[in-house]
């Protein structure tokens, strides 16, 4: 009697694992889902508003850049002008939005929140057309999938704790936005150089890191409206790692035109 008992302890021990294997794959899939999708609308805005913003044609433009690139008097106004600030902090202001909102918000307008946010990075990164060749930008970009799957199937699979490093990676992303603002007066070069390395750094253990911790946030309790929430928190910050990462690979390896 007491050997049925323990077995039958044992089985159910095992097929509640078994749901909650599934019910985590599941929700780390929908995780990945919503980071993918964002990516795909920031490129395919970014790619559309290069399009619009310049020309081919000699005869329609209205201003040339320095390297060459004709723009439409839609592209002077988005590149050139003050309003060039606007659309760069527009993605910050979303990003500070949703975190402040969230709790708030149905999953629905959650999930719109960070279209809207994708979307608007997608305005803002138009200007990597405009400053890399587009050859580069494809290379760079396959360089950071294959780098952020590798980190992110580290971070899922490991048992390692690695809470003890995420202090100081967040403490990292600090202090290269600091820098990054003290090189836009400095326009140095070699501190660019120096930030990007880093910046590379940081961001490939905050994949690592944000990976464990979105994998440690699922409960198999919660209902469809809290899982959904979480999904969207964590399909959030892995899309900035990985957007972060390419920036700073970009800016290192990406030839200009």
């Amino acid at each position: 009697m007491a050997d049925y008992d323990s077995n039958r302890i044992i089985r159910g021990q095992a097929a509640e694992a078994g749901v909650i294997d599934a019910g985590l794959r599941a929700y780390m899939l929908r995780v990945y889902n919503y980071m993918l999708v964002g990516l795909v609308l920031t490129g395919l805005t970014a790619y559309g508003v290069y399009s619009t913003a310049t020309t081919a044609d000699p005869a329609a433009a209205v201003a040339t850049l320095k390297n060459g690139v004709m723009l439409t008097s839609f592209g002077v106004t988005l590149y050139t002008t003050p309003l060039q600030w606007l659309f760069m902090l527009a993605p910050l202001g979303a990003v500070i939005y949703i975190n402040a909102r969230l709790r708030r918000m149905s999953v629905g307008g959650a999930q719109s929140a960070f279209w809207i946010f994708a979307g608007l990075m997608g305005v803002s990164f138009s200007t990597i057309f405009v400053v890399y060749a587009a050859s580069s930008i494809a290379q760079v970009f396959f360089i950071t999938a294959a780098a952020f799957g590798g980190l992110s199937l580290y971070g899922y699979t490991t048992k390692r704790d690695l809470s003890p490093i995420g202090s100081f990676l967040i403490m990292g992303v600090w202090g290269l936005m600091i820098a990054v603002v003290v090189n836009m007066f400095l326009q140095s070069p070699m501190m660019m150089w120096v930030i990007s390395v880093i910046g590379v750094g940081v961001f490939a253990g905050l994949t690592a890191y944000d990976t464990q911790r979105i994998k440690n946030m699922y409960q198999a309790s919660d209902d469809g409206t809290l899982a959904g929430k979480k999904s969207i928190m964590g399909a959030l910050a892995l899309y900035l790692d990985f957007i972060n990462m390419f920036i700073f690979l970009l800016q290192l390896v990406g030839n200009r035109r």
